[in-house]
């Protein structure tokens, strides 16, 4: 099968009927969602996915199913096995398991999670199926795209059994998301099993290979040379995989403006819907329920404050303001060289102008670890110690004075405290004394951090050491 442009564009007609939006009749639709990170936290496709399902789930029911990999570690931690309500779905289950091929389905939503070591001795039987079909050779050390053509292989296969035993019903919508599930898009379309299928990219493979190497990127976008940029990175064979995945789809969409721009130049197809990614703020309709989250939630990361500064606790946390950056860690791809250069300017405004307001700055950034940061355990340990100190001798202070007031005096508040109040005490600061911890290899936030002019001391946690930077 030519991958051309005519055969993406193919008329929807032969698939499904052209209803209106108001007239589309869920309750005989299959949609199937299928991603790499399905129960499979990776990066922040699992999050869209996530956060869409209650969504989707209150609106199509039964009728909804994600489809992923399935990992044992996963499997165990996010969810609970469960027997599909559709006949057709377990007919096409047990086919591919009465095939040696694992397929555990899950409830809450629907997840139909494909086990890949379990059939991955059929690999160089697909790889030839997918080369006969668009001429796309998969290198074998390349481990991700082998599997994401097992993934696909499997799920073109749960397709077509699934249509053969629909029988006169076979209106199914397949959403796929990312160059990972192409492949089941492709062999699916070459293979002309009937159904409408929808490709989403989140961002273009080489984009993100482009701007990870500091690439002046949307300004040369109609510049690149996408074959030889794609070679140079030995990711050729990723890149066919993604386009041909967009160009065999029916309707193709991105998650933003910008990147239906980027898709446009790097995959030369123009998206056919920018569907915005975007916060659920229904939760929090209810204005008071919102300020009762904010106020706890708050109140949490203080604690969390005082803990991990403890010793160094010279500022205001009424007069703190907190600040977030979370995703990968890739320092110039989600933003975080931005992130440190606006602190830098915020800082020097507020030296400027002898503002006593503090910001404290979380990055949240997964990244390699050996062990817990015991240093940061040890200073919640320690302020948790500081808060039960307050505690006993508030305790004490309050039985004291209560005494006193039934008497009917008030007492000498310089007295109320004893000897070994004062010693619990200064046992309880002392313990909030720290020491300089130094590394040699300072990753690169500390590189920018450095030109920031600070006030007072500052402690840094090293994500991959566990250790201590100290300004």
């Amino acid at each position: 099968m030519p991958l051309s442009r005519s055969l993406s564009m193919t008329s929807l007609s032969g698939v499904l009927p052209a209803w209106e939006e108001d007239q589309l009749p869920v309750e005989d639709l299959l949609l199937f969602e299928v991603a790499w990170e399905v129960a499979n936290k990776v990066g922040g496709i699992y999050t869209v996915i996530q956060s869409k399902a209650k969504v989707t789930v209150d609106e199509w029911g039964e009728n909804y199913y994600m489809m992923g990999p399935y990992f044992e570690h996963n499997f165990k931690t996010q969810v609970e096995g469960c027997e599909p309500p559709n006949a057709a779905i377990r007919k096409a289950m047990d086919a591919l398991i009465h095939n040696g091929c694992q397929v555990p389905a899950l409830g809450n939503p629907f997840v139909i999670l494909f086990d890949i070591g379990s059939a991955a001795w059929n690999l160089d039987r697909w790889k030839g199926d997918l080369w006969d079909t668009c001429h796309i050779g998969l290198p074998f050390h390349d481990r991700e795209a082998n599997d994401s053509l097992i993934l696909g292989s499997l799920i073109a296969w749960f397709f077509r059994e699934v249509t053969n035993h629909l029988e006169d019903k076979k209106n199914i919508i397949s959403h796929f998301h990312e160059w990972q599930a192409g492949p089941g898009l492709i062999l699916s379309r070459s293979r002309k099993i009937p159904m409408a299928t929808i490709f989403t990219t989140h961002a273009t493979l080489l984009g993100r290979y482009l701007c990870a190497g500091s690439v002046d990127f949307y300004n040369n976008l109609d510049k690149f040379d996408i074959d030889k940029e794609a070679g140079e990175r030995q990711i050729y064979h990723r890149y066919c995989l993604e386009r041909a995945a967009v160009h065999c789809a029916h309707v193709f969409t991105t998650v933003s403006q910008i990147t239906a721009v980027e898709a446009n130049h790097m995959l030369h197809r123009k998206p056919d819907i920018v569907t915005p990614n975007g916060l659920n703020v229904k939760k929090f309709s209810a204005m008071h329920e919102f300020q009762n989250l904010h106020s706890t939630n708050k109140t949490r990361i203080q604690e969390f404050v005082r803990g991990h500064f403890y010793g160094h606790l010279d500022f205001n946390l009424e007069k703190t303001l907190f600040f977030f950056i979370a995703g990968r860690y890739e320092f110039s791809n989600k933003g975080a060289d931005i992130f440190l250069e606006s602190l830098s300017r915020l800082n020097y405004l507020l030296r400027v102008h002898r503002n006593d307001m503090t910001v404290v700055v979380f990055f949240i950034m997964p990244a390699k670890t050996n062990n817990f940061n015991v240093e940061s355990l040890k200073g919640q340990a320690i302020r948790k110690q500081l808060w039960d100190t307050a505690h006993t001798v508030k305790e004490k202070f309050g039985k004291k004075l209560y005494d006193a007031l039934l008497k009917g005096h008030i007492p000498d508040m310089n007295s109320i405290l004893d000897r070994d109040d004062f010693t619990i005490m200064k046992r309880a600061i002392f313990a909030t004394q720290v020491h300089f911890a130094l590394f040699s290899s300072l990753f690169r936030f500390m590189c920018c951090l450095k030109g920031f002019t600070l006030s007072s001391v500052m402690r840094l946690d090293h994500p991959q050491e566990n250790k201590q930077c100290w300004f």
